[in-house]
């Protein structure tokens, strides 16, 4: 009975969107303030409904209803408790429904969010919320259907892919479906503004919260996955290019162009039409994404549909608001004029550079993801474009970038002097030159592009402290400065990983050792032990360094019950600068095991400067938010803002 309510849930919620996306529209055209005030009423029934379709969708989860066909597909009654809630988006259905709910949490959002530029444009932007949200409902209702039942119902499900039964994995697909929303929110906010010929810095101001939370999540995620896809799938990398992993890659890099020309509207009123193309190119790009992933196009982890018809119903919804929102913005962009001009050496230029060169690693990784799948539709010819391809193409942009990203914050907006630059920067380029002396004399790093990774570290890292240690330093600049540390912290970590990486692959006896630089692994034991689901042979590697004991790693060659699989657990150990990573191989029929190690010099900072990214973003939001807080908050929170720069 349950599922069926929360079926019949998913159709309420869809004929609410359809209310909220018709009602206010005609309302406005006709000038009728009636219609025109659905808006936010069909918002709050849209949300309340599609929580209660995923409420019940998630009760048939945890209870092992095997009845629904989604349950007994992907869940087992000896999985985990916890993995039973997850299971609840890990498949295809389940991950549209949670995108839907996502959706409408951020309609009713909107709808309760003070209308700073009026309730006519809160009505306009909860009319394209909700056009955006029908069509994600039609394809669940008719494409998708969750709730589908299966007479007799089998006495046992399939169980979930193992790689999946993983916290990492649990998490990562909401955080990144909250930032694809928040980008749905600005790109009803950009063809809002469009509708309306509302563009402007009052525009800009109440676009950019969206964002910037949109862009936070986003990174969280995209963190998460990296970190889970280094550790469990045991190929001792953090990020191999893998289309699924470029679909949540470029709509975070059209959000972080999208965030730096919001702020040139806000501060100089220029940029308009390119960031309302902006705006539409980040949802567009988390769409294209959602295709790539849900179309059967790839054999992934990931990706869930193999039905061709449904690809061909995302192609559909694609078309339609893509092509919509362009040919609205090709009518608009007339009247959408740029504003304001700007002297060559001004913060402007600095961020239009920026984002001409965010656009570029855009460009490359958009034609290096699509153009394999573009020539196979095509041709029937299969090539592969990997590592090669776009670590020699993105890494020249990403260092210019990281260049530009320190010298910006000190430029003034409009027309700037540069005689106080050589000053301000002085800390940045000692510490870059610092940085690459110690990598290429004690540590003997001797390739370029290692030891420009190094300088740029430490050049953006300490442009960034830098700013910090201003006076007068408000939320916004502080969550900028900390969210450009954690890209220095995060390229530190990448290039320190990969220079001074030692690496041994091995046959081991029990009582074997193998010697890695300093380090000595010791195979101690190979011995079976069992999980709540699962059988595995673990070995246990003391390491020691120097001859002082470092560590027991614990990889694991683990194999599922429900459904039966093989999977690859590593393990890892922590020190002080660095990780331990070992992997665990088959036997070779004569007493020896395959063990890979791995030393990995700074990889966690790799991790920790994503965090940094999106906790200097969530503070910067917290900086726009405090116009919502009570007025003697307000007060105390713009203190800190007298004499900022």
């Amino acid at each position: 009975m349950i599922p069926e309510i929360g079926h019949f849930a998913l159709w309420l919620a869809a004929a609410a969107a359809l209310l909220q996306a018709v009602a206010p529209t005609v309302g406005l055209w006709r000038n009728d303030a009636g219609l025109q005030r659905l808006a936010v009423p069909a918002a709050v029934a849209q949300g309340l409904f599609t929580a209660l379709a995923f409420a019940a969708l998630t009760w048939a989860f945890v209870v092992s209803d095997f009845s629904v066909k989604l349950v007994a597909a992907n869940s087992h009654s000896m999985k985990p408790d916890m993995y039973r809630f997850t299971g609840v988006w890990a498949n295809h259905e389940g991950s549209l429904l949670l995108w839907v709910l996502v959706m409408a949490l951020a309609g009713l959002a909107i709808a309760f969010t003070p209308a700073t530029l009026g309730s006519r444009f809160r009505d306009r932007v909860l009319s394209v919320q909700g056009l955006v949200a029908l069509g994600f409902f039609a394809f669940l209702l008719l494409a998708s259907n969750p709730f589908e039942r299966l007479s007799p119902a089998p006495t046992e499900g399939q169980g979930l892919n193992p790689l999946l039964q993983d916290p990492g994995l649990a998490f990562h697909p909401p955080l990144l479906y909250a930032g694809y929303v928040g980008l749905s929110v600005a790109f009803a906010f950009a063809v809002g503004g469009m509708l309306e010929n509302r563009v402007g810095p009052a525009w800009a101001r109440a676009t950019r919260p969206w964002v910037l939370g949109a862009w936070a999540l986003l990174t969280l995620g995209i963190a998460l996955g990296s970190y889970w896809a280094y550790y469990e799938l045991g190929w001792g990398g953090w990020w191999f290019w893998d289309p699924v992993e470029n679909a949540a890659l470029m709509p975070w890099l059209a959000a972080t162009a999208l965030l730096h020309s919001l702020v040139v509207v806000m501060k100089r009123d220029a940029l308009r039409a390119w960031t309302l193309l902006l705006a539409v190119a980040a949802f567009s790009l988390s769409m294209m994404g959602t295709f790539i992933v849900r179309s059967g196009l790839l054999t992934s982890v990931h990706a869930f549909a193999v039905d061709p018809a449904r690809g061909l119903f995302l192609v559909v919804l694609m078309a339609l608001y893509i092509g919509g929102a362009l040919t609205i913005y090709a009518l608009a962009a007339g009247r959408v004029a740029e504003g304001r001009q700007f002297h060559l050496v001004s913060r402007e230029s600095v961020l239009v550079a920026n984002n001409l060169l965010i656009s570029a690693i855009l460009g490359v990784v958009f034609l290096g993801t699509l153009y394999p799948m573009a020539l196979e539709a095509a041709t029937g010819t299969q090539i592969s474009v990997g590592p090669p391809y776009f670590n020699r193409t993105t890494l020249p942009l990403l260092l210019a970038m990281t260049a530009l990203m320190a010298v910006g914050p000190f430029l003034g907006w409009k027309r700037s002097g540069t005689g106080h630059l050589a000053a301000r920067l002085l800390p940045a380029g000692a510490a870059a030159a610092v940085f690459v002396l110690v990598a290429a004399w004690p540590f003997g790093v001797r390739g370029v592009g290692w030891l420009l990774g190094f300088g740029a570290a430490a050049w953006l890292g300490a442009a960034s402290l830098s700013m910090l240690l201003r006076k007068g330093v408000t939320l916004a600049i502080a969550g900028m400065a900390l969210a450009h540390l954690g890209v220095a912290i995060s390229i530190l970590g990448a290039t320190a990983s990969g220079a001074l990486q030692r690496e041994a692959l091995v046959a081991l006896r029990v009582g074997d050792a193998v010697e890695l630089g300093p380090w000595r692994a010791e195979l101690l034991d190979v011995r079976p032990v069992a999980g709540p689901n699962w059988t595995a042979i673990e070995a246990q590697l003391e390491v020691k360094r120097e001859g002082h004991r470092g560590a027991v790693l614990k990889p694991q060659s683990r194999m599922f019950v429900a459904p039966a699989q093989e999977t690859t657990e590593s393990g890892r150990a922590g020190w002080r600068t660095g990780e331990l990573y070992a992997v665990l191989g088959k036997p070779d029929g004569s007493g020896r095991w395959q063990v890979h190690l791995w030393v990995k010099p700074m990889v966690r900072l790799i991790w920790w400067g994503g965090l940094l990214m999106a906790f200097g973003g969530l503070l910067a939001l917290g900086g726009k938010l405090r116009a919502f807080a009570p007025h003697k908050w307000r007060r105390q929170l713009a203190r800190p803002a007298q004499g900022a720069a």
